[in-house]
């Protein structure tokens, strides 16, 4: 593969779609009618009084522009050709930071929804530079990191051709670390990033040494399946913990996949309601950016900078939500089953946070196969390398210190 066509990138959305967005907020001015639980302002979805107040705030405040300039600051990006099976050449936006410490370790970050290549911004630094004195600490790992926006998010190229799912992403994350010339690396990922990784690691075991999930739905050990470790948790009760995981994971299937349900079944229906409204918009991600979240007290203009992104994205902020389609209709076996088979030689590190979706037993972890490390942490939620960085840079170096012996 050829580096030859890497070429330095900077955010700049055109004024005309600023000019369009300003128009449309210029026009905002009510909310529909609200019926309000008093035991839990949140049940029926985001409140009136949270979207008008991030509304106006967007509309007669909030300066784009800013933030563009400091994204293109402090993260180094790029874009490349990457050609997909049977999908053809995509343009792939991607950041990539390299660290300047002695035996700094390659590691690609994958984002999920409603997430991009944002979520790298505060772990990057971290993961760079071991001491923040622009050498890594002696003993400490550091990285070199690359974090791309998927196709159909961020700044990376759309696909209208249907079938583009998680085997594409994989795809596209390997061949990428490949053509910046990282024959090895290894993975992190929560989200869609979970099944992007754990494909890649499946699809490309002698490349992949390691990889690390903050969001893991392994399959439940059974006797047939799993016999020994299916008697340990027969004979192991829950920990406190995990007891408050499991009323996590009822309440996340009761009343928290409605977004989910849209966007596998009438995708294009909430396109429409997305596209043409950034308030719209705005309710639609804000809604889990607080609900998947420990308690993280969100600013205004982090809120809407993740809704910008979506906003001013290349491929229009409904192209995102294909992947819950694609996923949904996915023939043969289902993404989820393929991401719980056991991963082989290719070793697992998982932190799990207590405001995650559907937080699993942590026996149940080993079925995804050679588990190198666990840890279930007192705070944290699904959005972890935003609202918790350092304790998933932790993570990340301990899952890859027990790894040990491998040369990159």
């Amino acid at each position: 593969m050829t580096t030859s066509d890497i070429t330095p990138f900077e955010i700049s959305v055109p004024e005309t779609i600023l000019a369009r967005t300003r128009s449309r907020l210029s026009l905002y001015d009510d909310l529909p009618v609200e019926v309000v639980e008093e035991d839990d302002p949140w049940a029926r979805g985001t409140p009136n009084a949270e979207i008008d107040r991030l509304a106006r705030y967007w509309r007669d405040k909030f300066d784009w522009r800013t933030v563009e300039a400091r994204l293109n600051a402090e993260l180094p990006q790029f874009t490349t050709k990457i050609d997909v099976d049977g999908f053809g050449a995509f343009d792939v936006h991607f950041v990539h930071a390299t660290s300047k410490a002695e035996g700094a370790i390659p590691l690609i970050f994958v984002h999920g929804w409603p997430g991009s290549f944002l979520e790298v911004s505060k772990i990057l630094p971290l993961l760079v530079d071991a001491n923040g004195e622009g050498n890594g600490e002696k003993g400490t790992q550091s990285f070199h990191v690359v974090a791309p926006s998927l196709v159909n998010f961020g700044f990376s190229q759309g696909c209208v051709k249907p079938g583009f799912g998680v085997d594409q992403h994989a795809e596209v994350c390997h061949k990428l670390m490949l053509k910046l010339g990282y024959d090895r690396y290894v993975t992190q990922g929560g989200d869609l990033g979970y099944f992007t990784t754990r494909f890649m690691a499946l699809k490309y075991p002698g490349h992949v040494q390691a990889q690390h999930i903050n969001m893991a739905i392994p399959a439940e050990p059974t006797a047939t399946s799993h016999a020994e470790l299916f008697a340990e948790c027969q004979s192991t009760p829950l920990n406190a913990w995990e007891t408050a995981a499991a009323g996590r994971s009822v309440h996340t299937m009761r009343t928290g996949l409605g977004y989910y349900n849209i966007q596998a079944t009438k995708t294009q229906t909430i396109a429409i309601a997305v596209t043409s409204s950034p308030v719209g918009l705005l309710a639609w991600i804000y809604e889990k950016l607080h609900g998947w979240t420990d308690g993280y007290a969100w600013t205004e203009d982090e809120v809407l900078t993740w809704v910008c992104i979506y906003a001013f994205s290349a491929a229009g902020p409904e192209a995102s939500m294909r992947i819950y389609y694609e996923e949904t209709n996915r023939a043969g076996e289902s993404s989820v089953a393929v991401a719980q088979r056991d991963s082989g030689d290719v070793k697992v590190g998982v932190s799990q946070f207590p405001a995650e979706l559907t937080p699993p037993r942590e026996l149940w972890l080993h079925t995804l196969g050679r588990v190198v490390f666990t840890k279930q942490h007192a705070r944290g939620g699904h959005l972890a390398a935003w609202e918790v960085p350092e304790l998933l840079v932790d993570d990340v170096r301990a899952t890859v210190e027990r790894v040990g012996g491998v040369s990159f």
